[in-house]
């Protein structure tokens, strides 16, 4: 860790902010913050605009939390026992930074401090941190080394003071590594979008008043002009939705056209307490009326389609990159294993959102997060076919499920090559043994038969094993030697493997054999 000789607040210290990834960004990097969008900060890294940045951490995450910190210092150091010093400090690396509310001198403990909120602080009493402050809270810790953090949510008076102490968690720092790295390659890759100003729908240009004058016949009617009129304004009604901009025209031209549907009939009504039926006067406020009802419910319908069908494009596009995303990756692989696959869920992260801004911004936070833990898993994948090739030389063939092997945790992974090469030696040893009992018990069978063999010779007479003998009584007879011990007595005899032993033994004239030994005796 490397202290900056800086103070919080100033123009300098917010320069410096705008070069770093802060603890503070961390919860929007993962699409954990409720005050900022993942999109909004790569736009925000993206242009260095500095003032911009500035107002936004002042106005959201400063202001409201610096006034009650002085105050609520005292209590953490009665906590801690200590003193507490404000500082703000880079990683080894140089591209993580964190602001501290506090740190001891010694570096062990770091002291996070948050408004008082009741939602927070009902958390703090369950035992948790608050999801949007979490990663924040783990990056401080990184960037520190700190041995553990006191995380207190208070007014800065006792009567409203809840903490809980909050230690290094390995998996979501990182987590917050990864995440980093992927936002990294997102800005290098950003490209930002025209500033949208708010969405405000527009409706078709106000028609003429309607005026209908009727004593028995229709004498004073602007209704032709009306209807020419109305007919040319419904053409120039656009029905492409694409942007917001074309919703919002839509949803309001709908509003427009209902009115303009309400309006003729009132018409109607006024001229029908006027006179009696005039067929051509109501033939055509029931035309232009249907006109408009017409081109609201297809207005509507396609609203309706279309926003269904952008969601499934948005959906579609995010999925192809993950899918391109993983495809990288398993080239980096070798062809040895591939990624497994990584769960996504962009149409839940899409439920609720109104606006094609929303609905991109969401699909685009939850790609990231996948991203995020394909990355960490490939680096873990990468790490263990390391381990394969170092920890399994000389057992290669033991090995052969390398995918399932790549997926599990490093310390498991070393447990089963362990485990799978001492059983293997294990096997061997007990197999050599045999085989060494076996080469014995086949030595001493031959030499038994060799002495047999040159005793018979010398003395003319039928040799005593019973193996070389043609034994009369069954009570005479020895128990049969198996066929491995035949088979072994006559390799080590000549020299040669058992193979050869055994081609021999197939191509033996075993009653021509019988016959020549019989004359031999």
């Amino acid at each position: 860790m490397r202290i900056l000789n800086l103070t919080q607040g100033t123009p300098e210290w917010h320069a410096a902010r705008a070069k770093y990834f802060t603890a503070s960004e961390a919860p929007i990097m993962m699409g954990d913050s409720k005050r900022i969008k993942r999109t909004e900060l790569l736009s925000l890294k993206f242009t260095g605009d500095e003032k911009e940045y500035s107002d936004w951490v002042q106005k959201n995450l400063f202001d409201k939390g610096h006034a009650l910190e002085a105050s609520a210092r005292p209590i953490a150091e009665s906590i801690i026992g200590e003193e507490l010093y404000p500082a703000t400090a880079v990683c080894d690396e140089d591209y993580l930074l964190a602001s501290f509310d506090g740190i001891t001198m010694d570096d062990r403990i770091i002291w996070e401090h948050k408004q008082w909120n009741e939602e927070k602080a009902s958390t703090v009493q369950s035992g948790q941190c608050p999801v949007e402050d979490a990663f924040q809270v783990q990056q401080q810790l990184l960037v520190s080394g700190a041995e553990k953090c006191l995380y207190m949510v208070s007014d800065g008076t006792e009567n409203r003071c809840v903490h809980l102490w909050l230690l290094p968690n390995e998996k979501d720092q990182q987590f917050i590594l990864a995440g980093w790295q992927q936002f990294a390659e997102d800005l290098k890759n950003y490209q930002p979008e025209p500033k949208a100003n708010e969405v405000v729908g527009q409706a078709p240009k106000t028609l003429p008043a309607l005026h209908i004058e009727v004593k028995g016949m229709v004498t004073a009617s602007n209704l032709q002009e009306f209807r020419n009129h109305a007919s040319t304004v419904f053409k120039g009604i656009s029905t492409d939705l694409d942007t917001d901009q074309d919703f919002a025209d839509a949803e309001k031209t709908v509003k427009w056209c209902k009115e303009v549907e309400e309006r003729l009939s009132a018409a109607k009504a006024h001229a029908l307490s006027q006179t009696q039926s005039i067929d051509e006067l109501f033939k055509t406020i029931d035309d232009i009326s249907q006109e408009a009802r017409g081109k609201r419910l297809q207005l509507e319908k396609q609203v309706k389609a279309r926003k269904s069908e952008i969601r499934e494009e948005i959906a579609m596009e995010a999925a192809k990159a993950m899918t391109d995303h993983i495809e990288q990756i398993n080239q980096t692989l070798a062809g040895i294993v591939r990624m497994p696959a990584i769960p996504t869920n962009f149409a839940g992260v899409m439920k609720g959102k109104r606006t094609v801004a929303s609905l991109r911004d969401a699909v685009n936070t939850e790609l990231a997060r996948a991203k995020i833990e394909a990355n960490q898993i490939a680096d873990k994948i990468r790490i263990n076919l390391e381990t394969l090739r170092t920890a399994t030389a000389g057992y290669e063939t033991l090995f052969s499920d390398t995918q399932a092997l790549v997926l599990k945790d490093g310390d498991d992974l070393r447990a089963a090559i362990t485990a799978r090469i001492a059983e293997h030696r294990e096997a061997e040893e007990k197999r050599k043994q045999e085989e060494e009992q076996l080469q014995e018990e086949a030595q001493r069978f031959g030499e038994q038969v060799d002495r047999d063999c040159e005793r018979a010779q010398k003395s003319h007479i039928q040799p005593a094993n019973p193996s070389i003998s043609q034994v009369s009584s069954p009570s005479t007879r020895r128990r049969r030697p198996c066929d491995a011990v035949i088979i072994g007595t006559i390799a080590t005899q000549f020299r040669v493997n058992e193979s050869t032993v055994i081609e021999w033994l197939m191509d033996m004239d075993l009653q021509s054999a019988s016959k020549a030994l019989a004359s031999n005796f």
